[in-house]
């Protein structure tokens, strides 16, 4: 059976518009999962690489130093995230990134993909010391890594990050 060139060519589109279809239906879906992963819900504006990239971190065991899916970090979570969303290095220590990569932001004018600081080490009553990090995501909501259950995400209302907070930071030329 031999077809004609121009019947080709509509069987080939017809094709190509399906499977594109099928790839944005595979994707919406993939999306709405790191959503519901993060307890977020997708907006318009949002940087879908960024919540995407932060639900594929969700539940990965905390190391000290580490930059893996081994384990990781507060600061290399933040470190891996802002390299492959961003395209942005940034330094390997919370103190550091805060001095070096940022402007200091008030917590009300944070915006996605911002830096939250804070002073969670036990004994150290000033608030200016920064030793842990996370992604502000939105909605009140930040992903990081916690040393009990890993990268996780949580709100900056509850109790212990607002006694520990110590402040917001934009990257600058993000």
């Amino acid at each position: 059976m031999s077809l004609k060139p121009k019947y080709l060519l509509v069987y080939l589109l017809l094709f190509l518009m399906t499977a594109c279809s099928s790839t944005r239906k595979i994707e919406k879906n993939f999306n709405e999962n790191a959503y519901k992963a993060l307890g977020l819900q997708q907006e318009r504006k949002d940087n879908v690489e960024l919540y995407k990239e932060a639900a594929s971190w969700l539940r990965v065991p905390h190391r000290g130093g580490g930059l893996s899916r081994n384990g990781i970090d507060c600061s290399g979570l933040v470190y891996v995230i802002y390299k492959k969303v961003y395209a942005k290095t940034l330094e390997r220590n919370s103190e550091q990134i805060m001095k070096k990569n940022c402007r200091k932001k008030r917590k009300g004018a944070l915006r996605e993909g911002d830096l939250v600081f804070f002073n969670s080490g036990k004994g150290l009553n000033i608030r200016k010391n920064i030793n842990h990090v996370g992604i502000y995501l939105k909605d009140h909501k930040f992903i990081h890594t916690s040393t009990s259950r890993g990268v996780m995400v949580s709100d900056l209302n509850e109790d212990y990050y607002r006694k520990t907070w110590v402040c917001g930071g934009r990257v600058k030329n993000r």
